[in-house]
């Protein structure tokens, strides 16, 4: 069947857009998940960065749709749909996973992230609004909420470091990684996703932890000449 990939694009798009009205509402991992409780760990964002959700849900919505009506046989369209599909299967669980397991909540968005990434970087040169924008949006921010759920996580077993430290660590990671996407293709959408969620840090931390709040402020002036420069190569930053 040759719209296989649309097919299920969609299905697990509609899926992915209908779980959080079958799961409990999830706000951040419960005391009783971790050893060393996290309550608003500096790393999570404020929460009304947590909003972004509905324009991700809808967008891809869209695009779903827009990909079976006119780009259900599309060869390019479908070399970026399989890894997005399996971020959208696993996205699907993840609400009821982050329920049980802080643990297996952090490797599922990463897994997650990684294959929104890799669908970014293929999406298609044309139809940037159908597709790109929207896994861009998607991937940027799963980009940040892995890095957010492997910091409370690691923060909440006493790994390494406390809370502050994997913040430090957390808010590199993520600039790290988004740094690597964008060299690789220009993707405002992504990169802009990303300084949402720093601006939410920042807003979330204030003055109380300044330090966060002040890596978080460099990570967004280091993201938004990534961005200036990638827009003017066209693609990438020069090697």
């Amino acid at each position: 069947m040759k719209q296989i990939y649309a097919l299920l694009t969609l299905i697990f798009t509609a899926t992915f857009v209908i779980s959080p009205f079958l799961t409990a509402p999830f706000s951040g991992f419960q005391a009783d998940q971790l050893p060393i409780p996290q309550v608003d760990p500096p790393i999570q964002p404020a929460g009304y960065a947590f909003a972004i959700w509905g324009l991700i849900y809808g967008w891809l919505a869209v695009s779903a749709v827009y990909g079976i009506v006119k780009r259900a046989e599309d060869t390019a369209w479908d070399f970026a749909r399989k890894p997005l599909i399996l971020s959208l299967a696993v996205g699907t669980t993840w609400l009821s996973v982050a329920n049980a397991s802080a643990v297996w909540a952090t490797v599922l968005i990463f897994v997650m992230a990684i294959t929104a990434i890799i669908a970014l970087l293929r999406a298609p040169a044309t139809d940037l609004w159908w597709f790109a924008v929207s896994v861009g949006i998607y991937a940027g921010w799963l980009t940040a909420a892995s890095f957010v759920s492997l910091g409370s996580t690691a923060a909440g077993y006493g790994i390494l470091t406390d809370a502050m430290g994997w913040a430090y660590i957390g808010i590199t990671g993520a600039l790290v990684v988004t740094g690597i996407v964008m060299m690789r293709r220009a993707a405002a959408p992504y990169g802009l996703t990303v300084i949402w969620a720093l601006v939410g840090i920042i807003v979330g931390n204030g003055l109380t932890t300044w330090t966060v709040s002040a890596l978080a402020g460099i990570g967004i002036v280091i993201l938004l000449g990534l961005i200036a420069a990638t827009r003017a190569s066209g693609r990438s930053v020069p090697s």
